[in-house]
């Protein structure tokens, strides 16, 4: 229908009407009334009910992580690697985390987009943590015969790492794992 054809909106002025006779409706010259859903736009309920989901949706975008959460299923993959390995190896994976928690069982990365925690497929292997000078020596290349006195001396020194508490510190830029045979006592080195 063309604009001439509409006349102008009326409304029910029965005093008694239902909800559905309050309608606003649209009157056209032939008689037909048409009712007008949704809400007057110029109404302030209107205006402040879109202010607030306004804000509610700016509050959820502003909540919503910024960086993507790290890949702990390649640091544990390269872990696995070296762990399954027949012979003694030597792997680095490099980290883009903020903090890492290391157990015999599992490696855990911390960045601003979340945590993540992988399990070890092969295992336990040893965590060894910054401070452990022995078992650091022998993860970064040193001979075990060099550092240590004897395999029973590496045994227990893993044995000794494999059942402290792990805790959360900073992550290094290059994850390094290390499989060290000596005399029949098999280790995998982790830190």
């Amino acid at each position: 229908m063309s604009g001439a054809d509409r006349v102008r909106p009326v409304r029910s002025a029965s005093a008694g009407a239902g909800p559905a006779d309050r309608l606003r409706r649209f009157k056209y010259r032939n008689g037909t009334t048409v009712p007008v859903l949704g809400t007057p736009a110029d109404a302030w309920y209107v205006w402040l009910g879109l202010a607030t989901v306004s804000v509610a949706l700016l509050g959820t975008a502003t909540g919503l992580p910024t960086a993507a959460p790290p890949d702990a299923g390649a640091a544990a993959r390269t872990v696995d690697a070296v762990a399954s390995s027949q012979y003694p190896s030597t792997a680095e994976h490099p980290l883009d985390a903020a903090a890492m928690r290391l157990d015999p069982a599992g490696i855990a990365l911390r960045t601003e987009g979340g945590t993540v925690r992988e399990p070890f497929g092969y295992g336990p292997v040893t965590p060894v943590p910054p401070d452990a000078s022995r078992l650091r020596a022998i993860l970064t290349g040193d001979p075990p015969e060099r550092v240590l006195d004897s395999p029973a001396a590496l045994a227990a020194r893993a044995a000794r790492n494999r059942q402290a508490d792990p805790d959360w510190r900073p992550a290094p830029d290059q994850l390094l794992v290390r499989r060290v045979t000596w005399e029949g006592v098999d280790v995998t080195l982790v830190g």
